[in-house]
This record gives C-alpha cells, sequence and structure tokens, in this order.
C-alpha cells in the first residue's frame, strides 16, 4: 500500500505530495515520520492507494506513526484542497490549521495524575509499624480501604517515604488517570426563557429545512436564546454544533450560558486559552467527549463530524476575515463544512454585512427577522452632540456637558456605564508644536503611540518601544503635544472626576495575560456604580443589565477613512455599541459625539433605521461599482530591497494588465502602487489593486495566482487578497 504524505515544512518548493511505502495498520489522518532528504520529518497522510508512479527501488518508507489515532478527519482533507485552490495556499499551511501547533510540536503531552487506592485494612497493617514511625501510622489512620487519593496530596502531608512505604507494601495500589485542563467559565444559572413567538419561528424555521440563514435581530432581542434553542434540538437528534463568535472576549460570557445548559458537552477553542487547555479542549472534540464547539474564528476548523448546525454570530465582523498568512474567509469554510455534513448555516447580527443582507434579499439566504427587544423593552434612546459647538461654548475637554450630566447621573442612580473610544494608549501621537515633528517607527512607516502608563512610544504595527518625548530632537523644543484622545487618557481623565468608583479599561494593552478578559468583565459586573472603557471588544455581545448608559467619545473615527467601507463600520459599530444599554428593566441613554452631526449615516444610527441605510449605501456602491457589485483583488508585495520589490510588482502588472485585456469588460479597475503604509517591521510594501465583475471571476483570480507563482521568490513575498477588509 503507498500513503501519499504532506511534509510538514511551509515552502511552496516541497508544497506537494509525496509517495511512501504505508505501515500496515496506516491509516488516512494519521500523522508519521518520514524520512526526507537527510532527515526525518513529520508529515501527514492525506490518502492511500495501491501503486505510485515513483520507482519501487527510489519509494522510501514511513518510519513510523507518530499517533495511533487520525488526527485530520476525511471532511478536513477535503476542505484542504478546496482551501488550496480557492485561496492559493499552501497544503502544510491548510493542515496545520487543523490542528493545535502543540501537538505538531509535541511541547504539550495529555496532563495525568497518580491517585493511589487502599487495597487493605489499615488497622491490621499498623500492628506490624513500629511505634516511632509517625507519618506512616498517621496516614494510617488518615486512609479509608477502597477510597482513592491523589498522592501528591497524601505526600504533601504525610512525607513522600511515608507513602512509597505502603505502596512498597500494597497497602497502596498506584492508578494512573488523565485529567482534562478545562477552561475556566463564569459561574451562572441555566437562565432559560420561554420563548417569544418570533424566536419560536425562527428556530421552526432552521429546524425545519436545511438552508443558509440570516438572522436580523435588533441588540437584545434574545438572539442567543435561538441559538441555544436550536442547537439543543441537534444534540437531541445526536447530531453537533459550532457556534463562532467573533471576539475572544465575548467566549467565556458564552461559554458559561452555554455550559449551565449543556454541562461538559460544551468544548471551546481561541488562541486566549493556555497551550494544555487548548490541547485537552481539541481532543476532547476529536475523541467525541463534546458535542458543541464554542470559539472564535479558528473553532471554523474544530475536529468535529456529524455536524447539524453551523451558526456565526455578530456576522459582519471583519475578525471572521484571516487577513495574514494562512488568508482565508471563515464563510467559505462554513459553506464547505455545511454542505459537506448536510447541514443548516446561520449567520446573525443587529447590522448585518451589506452583502449578507443582499443575498438575503436575493434569496441564496432565507431572512429571518427579530425586530424587537424581549419583552418588548425599549431600544437606548441616541443623543447627538455636536462637538464643534461644544467647542465654541468654551468646553475643549474630551466629555460633552451631555455626557457629563449623564455620567453624573448614572453613578448617583449606582448603575453602570460603558464608553467607547476605539483607539487605545493614551493619545495617537505626539507632537512638537514649534517645528511639527511627529516620532515615527524606525522599522515601519507609522506614527508612535503614547502610552502614559509605560511613559513609552509603541509602534501597533512591530510592537517596538521608543522612549516619550520631553525635548523635540529636531528644533530641541519643549513644547511637545498630545495626539488624540485614547483608552488610557479616558480612563485617567474618569478617574480624576470619580475618584470614588471603580474604572476598568479593556483593549489590547489590557488583555494580554490568560483570563484577562474574564476578570476585567467579572469585575465590573460586580461593581455597582461603575464604568468600562474600551474599544471596539467591547461593543458587542456582553449582556450587562445594569448597565443604563453608554457614550461614544469619538464616533467620527472610523468615518473617514479610505475605505469604501468606512460608514458601513461606523454604522456598524455605533449601533452595537448602543445595543449595550438599557437591557434589563431600566431604560438606556447613548450619547453620540461627533463633529459631524449632519452625515447621513448619523441620521440612520439615530433611528436604527438599518433598512433605509442599507438602501443608501447599496446605492452609493452599485454607482462606484465597490462589493458586492464586484470584487477587490489585490496584490501585496514585501522585501528588504525596494529595487527589488518594486520590479517584481512591474512585472506582474504588465502581466495582469495582459489578463485584463482578455477580459476587458470584467475590469473596473486596475492600478500599482505602493502601499498607504510603505514599510511594516523593516520590508518595503508595494501593492495593485483591482476591481472585478464577477461573470469570470474565479478563472480571472486563478490566472493570477499563476503570475504570483511565476514571480514569488525567497526574496519578495507576494500575498492576494480577496475583498481585503483594510487596504492601509
Amino acid at each position: 500500500m503507498i500513503a501519499e504524505v504532506i511534509v510538514d515544512i511551509t515552502n511552496s518548493m516541497v508544497d506537494k505530495v509525496f509517495d511512501y511505502n504505508a505501515l500496515s495498520d496506516t491509516v488516512v489522518g494519521q500523522r508519521v515520520m518520514v524520512p526526507f532528504g537527510k532527515r526525518s520529518i513529520q508529515g501527514f497522510v492525506i490518502s492511500l492507494k495501491q501503486q505510485s508512479s515513483v520507482q519501487t527501488d527510489k519509494l522510501k518508507s514511513i518510519l513510523y506513526a507518530i499517533d495511533d489515532y487520525q488526527v485530520i478527519l476525511p471532511e478536513h482533507i477535503e476542505l484542504m484542497h478546496f482551501m488550496v485552490k480557492k485561496y492559493h495556499l499552501r497544503y502544510a499551511d491548510c493542515l496545520r490549521l487543523f490542528i493545535p501547533s502543540e501537538l505538531r510540536g509535541d511541547t504539550v503531552k495529555p496532563l495525568v495524575k497518580t491517585y493511589v487506592e487502599v487495597c487493605v485494612d489499615t488497622n491490621s497493617y499498623k500492628k506490624n509499624v513500629r511505634s516511632n514511625a509517625k507519618n506512616i501510622l498517621a496516614l494510617c489512620d488518615y486512609l479509608k480501604i477502597g477510597e482513592s487519593y491523589l498522592k501528591s496530596d497524601l505526600t504533601s502531608k504525610f512525607t513522600q517515604s511515608a507513602v512509597n512505604k505502603l505502596i512498597d507494601d500494597k497497602v497502596l495500589k498506584i492508578r494512573q488517570v488523565e485529567q482534562n485542563r478545562q477552561p475556566i467559565s463564569y459561574a451562572v444559572k441555566d437562565t432559560r426563557h420561554n420563548l417569544t413567538v418570533m424566536q419560536k419561528n425562527a428556530v421552526d424555521e432552521v429546524l425545519k429545512k436545511q438552508d443558509n440563514y440570516l438572522l436580523f435581530g435588533v441588540t437584545g432581542s434574545g438572539k442567543t436564546e435561538v441559538y441555544m434553542s436550536i442547537i439543543e434540538n441537534i444534540v437531541s437528534q445526536g447530531k453537533n454544533a459550532i457556534m463562532l463568535v467573533p471576539e475572544i472576549s465575548l467566549t467565556p460570557q458564552m461559554l458559561s450560558r452555554f455550559r449551565a445548559r449543556f454541562s461538559d458537552n460544551v468544548a471551546i477553542l481561541h488562541s486566549g486559552l493556555s497551550a494544555g487547555e487548548r490541547f485537552d479542549e481539541w481532543r476532547r472534540i476529536l475523541f467525541k467527549q463534546a458535542k458543541i464547539v464554542i470559539g472564535a474564528r479558528s473553532a471554523i476548523f474544530a475536529p468535529i463530524d456529524n455536524i447539524g448546525i453551523i451558526i456565526i454570530d455578530e456576522e459582519h465582523e471583519t475578525s471572521y476575515i484571516s487577513e495574514s498568512n494562512p488568508r482565508y474567509n471563515t464563510f467559505d469554510i462554513a459553506k464547505f463544512r455545511s454542505q459537506y455534513n448536510h447541514c443548516s448555516l446561520l449567520l446573525a447580527s443587529a447590522t448585518p454585512d451589506i452583502s449578507s443582507y443582499l443575498k438575503a434579499q436575493n434569496g441564496e439566504y432565507k431572512l429571518l427577522t427579530l425586530p424587537k427587544r424581549v419583552n418588548d423593552r425599549p431600544m437606548p434612546k441616541i443623543q447627538i452632540v455636536d462637538m464643534l459647538s461644544e467647542i465654541r461654548n468654551g468646553n475643549t475637554g474630551m466629555f460633552s456637558s451631555a455626557l457629563l450630566y449623564e455620567l453624573d447621573k448614572c453613578i448617583k442612580e449606582k448603575h453602570q456605564a460603558m464608553l467607547f473610544i476605539n483607539r487605545r494608549g493614551y493619545s495617537s501621537f505626539m507632537r512638537c508644536t514649534n517645528c511639527g515633528y511627529v516620532p515615527k517607527c524606525t522599522d515601519c512607516d507609522v506614527t508612535l503611540v503614547y502610552h502614559r502608563a509605560e511613559n513609552k512610544l509603541k509602534c501597533h504595527y512591530c510592537g517596538k518601544r521608543f522612549k516619550a518625548l520631553t525635548v523635540c530632537p529636531n528644533c530641541k523644543s519643549t513644547a511637545i503635544r498630545n495626539g488624540a484622545v485614547g483608552t488610557e487618557q479616558v480612563v485617567a481623565k474618569l478617574h480624576e472626576l470619580y475618584k470614588d468608583v471603580p474604572v476598568f479599561q479593556m483593549d489590547n494593552d489590557t488583555t494580554r495575560t490568560k483570563n484577562a478578559y474574564q476578570n476585567i468583565l467579572s469585575k465590573f459586573a460586580q461593581s455597582k456604580p461603575a464604568i468600562l472603557v474600551g474599544t471596539q471588544m467591547i461593543a458587542k455581545g456582553h449582556d450587562f443589565s445594569d448597565v443604563t448608559l453608554v457614550g461614544i467619545i469619538d464616533a467620527d473615527q472610523s468615518l473617514y477613512h479610505s475605505d469604501y467601507k468606512s460608514t458601513e463600520k461606523t454604522f456598524e459599530l455605533i449601533t452595537q455599541m448602543a445595543g449595550r444599554a438599557g437591557r434589563d428593566k431600566e431604560e438606556g441613554k447613548v450619547i453620540l459625539q461627533t463633529y459631524s452631526p449632519r452625515h447621513y449615516a448619523y441620521r440612520y444610527i439615530a433611528n436604527y433605521d438599518y433598512k433605509n441605510f442599507f438602501e443608501k449605501e447599496l446605492n452609493i456602491r452599485k454607482n462606484t461599482m465597490f462589493p458586492p457589485f464586484t470584487t477587490i483583488l489585490r496584490l501585496l508585495f514585501s522585501a528588504q530591497n525596494e529595487e527589488i520589490v518594486r520590479e517584481v510588482t512591474k512585472l506582474c502588472y504588465t502581466e495582469i494588465k495582459n489578463i485584463r485585456n482578455e477580459y476587458l469588460d470584467e475590469f473596473v479597475y486596475l492600478d500599482a502602487m505602493k502601499s498607504p503604509i510603505t514599510k511594516i517591521k523593516n520590508k518595503i510594501r508595494y501593492q495593485i489593486l483591482m476591481r472585478i465583475k464577477h461573470n469570470h471571476e474565479d478563472e480571472i483570480i486563478q490566472k493570477i495566482y499563476q503570475v504570483c507563482d511565476k514571480y514569488q521568490s525567497a526574496k519578495v513575498s507576494i500575498f492576494v487578497e480577496i475583498n481585503p477588509q483594510n487596504l492601509s
């Protein structure tokens, strides 16, 4: 028998299938060790066949199997082939997505604990023990026949020599038990609610027929209860479920609610787990010890079969698109897995992506709606505050008089407030007001962000740190001013204003350590009054019953990005953030601070009018021929040598112009240029941008992949991005 093996090397030169003589017990999906050149290397068996085109005398044999079980499911092998073709990925890169890195590197082993069982009556044994052997006698008094004890507990109480003596004398029998390292979750009760008529209709529709669904439900409409009811029904049929959330910060809360209802049937997968937890949760899923997988983007690759439903919560979120190698779109993977398993795919959001809502209108998705909050609670009122008017009235601070008034009221009534500013650090930059000098990163073409807690300037792209400015290196002036406000500065100001009120900060700087998300959210939940300041990670999914006030510090931040989706992203972010207020008995209030109060987006936001916003935005996209009416392709070139990257970009551009001439009616736009951020981590970046119609999209993309293959080298990396979420 011949085994087709992908070796675990991410190098395009060896990214192909190699034939090896299989062992008698080799199975598809197994990890094996194979001879490769002058060394032995790990590989994955992706197929077995009877014959090879390689000459018999040149065919090498598998050395041994690393595991005695499949680590790659047959479904994942099919998925690998799909991803390699669609995204032009390497086989090894795809396979690495399917298993934890700890398994590949053998850096984590199963957690095995040693127990001892009492198998002899210790009272009769004591008769033969010397009277001065106090630890042994005390241990005998402590032990009860038939009971099991953790060996480490006994050795800490009675010394190791005493325990070993009883083991040697066969009073105690050793037993090794493998234990799972389970992620911590909140202790919550299962707050099962009777479904509203609309919730029940949504559940019944999804269970009735296999299809692709879009659940459009306002914030607080009970979408999570819909998910849980669907999954409960699916699990009762003996099938499994995958539930995706966009942020790691949402997984502890979601895990707690699901564990309260489904107990240990729930497993969780995301990058915030410890190596041991991730390894154990993955094995629990693989060995069918869990029926429900919850997690962020990577959980779509969970080794679970017999899937009955795939749910993607907050489907509008850009975090579902991987923008680093390997690049992929979670929705494509979810669609592939739903078709493979003949199950439904449910996307859900209070602010659906424009493309998704258009598909629902066109019948590609079946539209389900939850237009009202549970128990008919009102949506929080949104008050738009003109910050230019505030300045004219003498208020140059970060908080408008309206926001300060509502904060005072919220705190006096012992409620909670959430303040949103999608910018971390203390200020977005430092500037010399004498000569205009702004410090930039030496390795990246970006300004440095000031972090006052460490008194450092940081690059948010490569992580480099520099001393904060006190004197301008250009003109020696000490007239240094901070740029736009960040989370750190908001927190500092709140501490000044409300000295006795707990203020919590939640952003990438405060959530780097394990369980940081959970600790911040649980402390905030238990503090009244309290204020939570954060970036977009606080804007969705969180359900705090005592939050009555939401403040949007700078609503314009995402509005004027040079991105065709900037208005849509602003609408989504602010609507989602507004939805955190007034989710229980108390009515909610939202203060939206802007320098552009007459922008059309705010008119729709203030009225929670998604449908008219959709029509307006769709009309703009249609007239300008941006997605969803075209597909944007971006070829990103990067190298340390600018001359080389410029030359390769030029050569590729010439060949792509030939493709355009072949499909002249399909190309709306084509151009080559430097990337907006020209340098990141000391690599110079150029790009080719194009917009193409959908008629021959697949053919054109495959031809562009071929061009990239032709010029890809060790000196220049080329990445193809389809509808990139960030063009910087």
